[in-house]
């Protein structure tokens, strides 16, 4: 059972910047895409940015700019370096993995970044 473990989320003041983490206890590259999505308090779910195994990459238009997502295939890891908070980015940050073989995407457990005025 592959396992997503997540980390880096914290409280941050407007304007400042985290990096999220999320290890995979397999090979990324075997994986076909893995991505952040967030849910703030009352919100659905949503998505953040996404790599593909390609390279190719995804954001939402309100991270453009803003959010860089990058892995590192030799951990086994991916990123989501987040700049200019602002407290609309305030939310709950899964990490996300599919794969074409697997019945159901793979979750983290999520981690809470908050975004302080």
């Amino acid at each position: 059972q592959v396992q997503l473990v997540e980390s880096g989320g914290g409280l941050v003041q407007a304007g400042g910047s985290l990096r999220l983490s999320c290890g995979a206890s397999e090979s990324i590259f075997s994986i076909d895409a893995m991505g952040w999505y967030r849910q703030a308090p009352g919100k659905q779910r949503e998505l953040v940015a996404e790599i593909r195994r390609g390279g190719s990459i995804n954001y939402a238009d309100f991270v453009k700019g803003r959010f860089t997502i990058f892995r590192d295939i030799a951990k086994n890891t991916v990123y989501l370096q987040m700049n200019s908070l602002n407290p609309e980015d305030t939310a709950v940050y899964y990490c996300n993995a599919h794969k074409a073989a697997w019945p159901i995407p793979l979750w983290g457990q999520g981690t809470q970044v908050t975004v302080s005025s």
